[in-house]
């Protein structure tokens, strides 16, 4: 048995019951209930692709290191990294019953290590209840230290939670600020702690890069096992390293595929477009959005979710019935609008329609030029609907797009702005082969928030408020019935 085919084996055999957590590199990434999986390839290094509506992951697996009845444990690798990472399947009922505090028993334990941490200042509010009014999670503790008249909100990640859970906790520390200062009976709010379990902050202490100097924010991370707090340095531990694919790699990719694609392109040239994703070798189809085919390496597969059905002469007719059933069903004006081909992915359906005229967002964006999925390794498995562009004066310009509310938007599209403005400022951009022909001009990206009017998320004003004034941001709102045509109905 080779080992692509050992691997299958062993994760269907470790998958089969059970509650699975995933955890990558000793920090829980997601539950593996409701996930779709699958082995690609042969030979060594198989890819291995887990998705969901929360979760895009692959990874090249090089050796199963571990396989017991709490755990299965691979060894794997990414793009960019020198070293191997560690990816986990982990029963639950064996990890989290001897590791994961309930929320009340967390409350306590943080009350305590506040109060031998910061022995001056006292504990005045500390709840772990969820708000939402005022759209604070119950994932997190939050509350205000007392030092004389003065005050100091705080918000704190039990250890456990996911990386998700970690990565977006800025957001709802930012909201408990407002709120703090708000409701503040006297004396002023002064600042703002963010408590992290260890060796979690990286994309948190990324983004508060963005956030307005101006607003006085502490970084820590708990040492668990000499249980304190230490205080991270933001500028160090947010280092994240990206790289940008160049653009001849996706072009050799796309002129590789390109004779095999041609005759599935026209049978509906007007809703497919092609995807390169570099990284993987990999070409993707897409219908208005929807990812419905791929190919790899002189192959092509079709299918929605995982696309395993190999394109062959007895399988071209089941194609074609599956492209019929798209353009009915997956079509501005589609009369069944609760099919799922319809409802499926539609921030993908709104970029594919951004990206066939940008102008439709703003009138001065150059419509020659928009790339999406630039970044080889952004951190993290997020931010794939970024789109890059560039005005026809030369400034670079980013598109984020919501088809629904997303309290997160602001800060993911502010991490998205520092990555973009970091490789503008070392020449990448234009070294990589973007925008061949245009001098870029040297200021700082700007940003367009693109979502239908009424789904922006009540917080938004209030985050943007806290970014730096350096990040330029404009919010684009469509009209409800952006599937008929892009109509922006708001501009900010």
């Amino acid at each position: 048995m080779d080992f692509a085919a050992e691997l299958q084996v062993s994760l269907k055999e470790f998958t089969a019951s059970g509650l699975i957590d995933i955890h990558e590199n000793g920090g829980r990434v997601a539950s593996f209930s409701g996930m779709s999986w699958e082995v690609r390839g042969s030979g060594e290094k198989p890819l291995l692709h887990l998705w969901s509506e929360q979760l895009n992951l692959t990874r090249r697996v090089l050796a199963i290191t571990d396989h017991s009845e709490q755990r299965l444990v691979l060894a794997v690798e990414r793009f960019g990294r020198a070293k191997p990472d560690r990816l986990e399947f982990v029963r639950r009922e064996f990890e989290r019953s001897a590791h994961q505090l309930s929320r009340e028993e967390f409350r306590a334990r943080l009350s305590h290590l506040l109060s031998e941490q910061f022995p001056d200042e006292t504990v005045e509010a500390l709840t772990v209840s969820p708000d939402l009014e005022h759209s604070l999670s119950g994932n997190y503790a939050r509350g205000i230290l007392r030092r004389g008249s003065s005050r100091v909100a705080f918000l704190a990640v039990p250890t456990g939670e996911s990386s998700a859970t970690v990565d977006c906790s800025l957001t709802f520390a930012l909201l408990w600020l407002t709120h703090a200062r708000y409701s503040s009976g006297g004396g002023m709010i002064t600042g703002l702690r963010l408590i992290l379990p260890k060796n979690t902050g990286a994309t948190v202490a990324h983004r508060l890069a963005a956030v307005d100097p101006r607003v006085a924010v502490e970084l820590y991370e708990h040492e668990p096992l000499l249980n304190v707090l230490e205080k991270i340095d933001p500028r160090r531990a947010g280092n994240l390293n990206t790289w940008l694919v160049p653009i001849r790699e996706s072009e050799t990719l796309l002129r590789r595929a390109r004779p095999a694609l041609e005759p599935i392109i026209f049978a509906a040239s007007k809703a497919i477009t092609l995807h390169p994703a570099a990284q993987t070798g990999e070409v993707w189809l897409r219908f208005r959005g929807l990812p419905f085919a791929r190919w790899e390496d002189g192959r092509v597969f079709f299918g929605i979710s995982d696309c395993r059905k190999e394109l062959t002469t007895a399988s071209r007719p089941a194609l074609k019935r599956f492209l019929q059933n798209l353009e009915v069903h997956r079509h501005p004006l589609a009369t069944d609008v609760r099919h799922p081909y319809y409802r499926a992915q539609p921030e993908r359906w709104m970029e594919g329609m951004v990206r066939e005229d940008v102008t439709r967002v703003d009138a001065t964006l150059d419509a020659r030029f928009v790339y999406t999925q630039v970044f080889a390794n952004a951190g993290g498995e997020h931010g794939f609907l970024d789109l890059l562009t560039v005005t026809r004066s030369g400034r670079l310009a980013i598109i984020e797009l919501k088809a629904s509310e997303h309290i997160h938007l602001p800060l993911q599209a502010a991490g998205y702005w520092l990555r973009v403005r970091k490789h503008l400022e070392n020449g990448d951009v234009a070294r990589y082969g973007y925008f061949s022909g245009i001098e870029l001009q040297q200021l700082p990206p700007l940003v367009y928030l693109v979502a239908p009017a009424l789904r922006f998320h009540p917080s938004t004003d209030e985050l943007l408020k806290y970014l730096s004034p350096e990040l330029e941001v404009v919010r684009v709102g469509l009209a409800e019935s952006w599937r008929r045509g892009l109509r922006v109905v708001m501009r900010q």
